[in-house]
């Protein structure tokens, strides 16, 4: 029995796992258990790349924003890693990617007590029903692996992440795969020589994989499939940020329907399909000198969509279309990397006969109150936040890192308030 049973446990459970964890001194501190179906602490390994750094602040981990002196922020990890110094003489607020998972195993590894992992959560179903049909709790059914358990709970937070997206009709295999699994498929190459690696997507994780194939398979060539004529720029400047700040979600969440469509569509270059600028700059620098030596290996195919792909034993074949003209042409390749994003997973596949019981717009949506909580109606009393999947009431901001200490901040003072409220006399538990 826990006050809150997360659903995942990725960095945004994990910020909410170290705020109960470091919970003031309440008389009845509200308990957790997270359940995570991977067998470890991991983020996007599969995209863990030597070079790659983060594309937000440091100083917007687990716990600064919400509290500075907490234990838990990068600050204190580079300490205990004996590299505070080092990072301080770096000049920069944007630490590599290994090293932010890093950070991040470090802070999971301080609340393991919290957290089951190798649970896969395969299902909700209410644990008692008043005269009224009122449901306070519920149970969560858990694959261990060696069979199935229950945990009861009053409160879920679902934090379940994305799942990839591939193009219409392109099915993922040995010769097709998706970007966050790029290291692990490369791993799996052990011996083989591709001469031609085809990468779709016009986003930072295209960049960067067209750049590490280029550089890593030096007798290959690399074509790179997007519709633009170039890569976009991420605007990262201080005034576009501000669509980060914890106060702009409050701004986003009390606006129009129309306003909000403006503002995401005015903000989406600082997170939606955009690159790097030095990156950006790179892979000219790489293309136009290729043109000088006479060399060829890096293609960039713009103004280019991918209408079909088909794999066979040793390769894919891939039908293009170019957009100015309509004109197609087959291309053959021996790896297809598909960088085209993640869709949100939705929760209620998982809540069975609840999920009715959550309210959704007028386009199909979840309803979502300011404290992440699903509206539920009256009937529904045990509470079900979400941790992503709330840009269409949130903003931008509400599934990423940045504004992630707050988030995990709001969501406990609800859970909290909400349940003294309605088990006043509660006992601990």
């Amino acid at each position: 029995m826990h006050d809150v049973v997360g659903v995942g446990f990725g960095p945004s459970n994990l910020a909410l796992a170290i705020a109960l964890t470091e919970q003031a001194g309440p008389d009845r501190p509200v308990t957790a258990a997270f359940l995570e179906r991977q067998e470890s602490f991991g983020w996007h390994r599969g995209m863990l790349l030597d070079d790659a750094t983060m594309q937000v602040s440091f100083l917007k981990d687990l716990v600064t924003l919400r509290d500075p002196t907490s234990r838990f922020s990068f600050l204190c990890y580079l300490k205990e890693k004996g590299r505070l110094v080092d990072f301080i003489n770096h000049k920069t607020l944007n630490p590599l990617r290994v090293e932010y998972h890093d950070y991040l195993e470090w802070a999971a590894a301080q609340v393991g007590d919290l957290v089951r992992y190798g649970h896969e959560v395969i299902g909700v179903r209410p644990a008692d029903t008043g005269a009224g049909g009122e449901i306070d709790l519920v149970d969560v059914l858990v694959d261990t692996g060696a069979g199935t358990t229950v945990y009861r709970a009053r409160n879920l937070v679902f934090a379940t992440g994305l799942r990839p997206r591939l193009p219409g009709g392109v099915v993922a295999g040995e010769r097709i795969w998706h970007s966050g699994d790029l290291l692990h498929n490369l791993d799996r190459l052990a011996g083989d020589t591709p001469t031609r690696f085809v990468v779709v997507g016009a986003g930072q994780s295209a960049a960067e994989i067209t750049a590490r194939l280029h550089e890593q398979f030096t007798d290959a060539e690399v074509c790179a499939v997007f519709s633009r004529y170039g890569y976009t720029p991420a605007d990262d400047s201080s005034f576009a940020n501000r669509i980060f700040d914890p106060a702009a979600v409050d701004d986003f969440y009390d606006a129009p329907a129309e306003v909000k469509a403006q503002l995401m569509g005015y903000h989406g270059n600082t997170n939606y399909a955009v690159v790097d600028g030095d990156l950006i700059a790179e892979l000219y620098r790489r293309s136009y000198q290729e043109r000088v030596l006479g060399r060829t290996r890096l293609h960039m195919l713009n103004v280019t969509r991918l209408a079909a792909a088909t794999a066979h034993g040793t390769g894919v074949r891939l039908v293009l279309e170019t957009l100015t003209t309509g004109e197609r042409h087959t291309l053959d390749a021996d790896i297809l990397i598909c960088a085209t994003g993640y869709d949100p997973v939705d929760p209620t596949t998982l809540l069975g006969e609840l999920g009715d019981r959550c309210e959704r717009d007028s386009q199909g949506r979840l309803r979502v109150h300011r404290d992440y909580r699903v509206a539920t109606g009256d009937s529904l009393r045990c509470g079900i936040y979400l941790q992503g999947g709330t840009e269409h009431s949130h903003g931008i901001s509400s599934s990423l890192l940045s504004n992630g200490a707050v988030r995990s901040a709001e969501i406990l003072a609800s859970i909290a308030a909400r349940r003294d409220i309605a088990h006043p006399a509660a006992a601990r538990v």
